[in-house]
């Protein structure tokens, strides 16, 4: 009876790391913001046809977002939008007249987008939606673009996501607007690509290594953690092995 205390002792013990260790899997994979955001958050002023996406999480408990209602800056307009297929989802996409054509490389345009809209779908609660656009030519002269956006529930409740974001060092508002930093042509902080359509296919390629790299990171901590538990088994069972061996000599 006191061999098989023994064993149970050790494997409760050793089984505490392995317990932990699957935890801070689980907390690295989590979330790491619930805002609204635009991915990637920064591009090169002046370049066109990149993919942007909006990242509309859920917050609500109960609720599921089925709306999305995203304005475009109409100071430093986009001269065009192309909407990606998001299932279940309908686009409007509404443009606005303006009183100075922007120039872009196939000539003035004189209509810009003014906001688009997503109904139809629904997010449910705990998860997140893309909703993905090609822009075309992003406007120079300025270092960030706003987005406001306003999420609607199922129960009526429609949030507004439509603060200026901080600046370094100040606090940040309870609802920012998705953001696009705009960086000189040839930064390193954005695309700085002369073929536009080849920056855009980087940006996501870059997306994708990060999420990869976030599930190698999980996925290696978790084997530790089942290597932490099956090591404290063995080495519980040798151990009472060993004990073992001694009472009956």
């Amino acid at each position: 009876m006191r061999m098989r205390t023994d064993l149970r002792t050790h494997v409760r013990r050793l089984a505490v790391p392995a317990t932990l260790a699957t935890g801070a899997v689980l907390l690295i994979a989590g979330p790491a913001s619930a805002h609204v955001t635009v991915q990637p958050g920064a591009a090169a002023a002046g370049a066109a046809d990149q993919v942007f996406a909006f990242r509309v999480p859920n917050e609500s408990d109960t609720a599921s977002t089925v709306k999305v209602d995203v304005y475009f800056p109409t100071d430093h307009p986009i001269a065009s939008a192309l909407v990606g297929p998001a299932a279940g989802w309908t686009s409007e996409v509404k443009t606005t007249k303006l009183a100075t054509p922007i120039q872009t490389d196939d000539g003035p345009v004189t209509d810009a987008v003014s906001e688009i809209i997503w109904t139809g779908g629904k997010i449910a609660p705990g998860q997140y939606q893309d909703f993905t656009v090609d822009f075309g030519q992003l406007p120079t002269g300025t270092k960030q673009l706003e987005f406001k956006t306003l999420q609607t529930y199922s129960d009526g409740t429609v949030v507004r996501w439509i603060d200026t974001p901080a600046t370094a060092g100040g606090t940040e508002p309870e609802h920012p607007a998705p953001t696009l930093n705009l960086t000189a042509a040839g930064s390193d902080s954005g695309s700085g690509s002369t073929d536009a359509k080849s920056s855009a296919a980087t940006t996501q390629a870059a997306a994708s290594g990060s999420s990869d790299d976030s599930d190698d990171a999980a996925r290696v901590l978790g084997g530790v953690g089942v290597a932490v538990g099956l090591a404290g088994v063995v080495l519980g069972f040798l151990g009472w092995r060993r004990g073992g061996r001694g009472s009956a000599s």
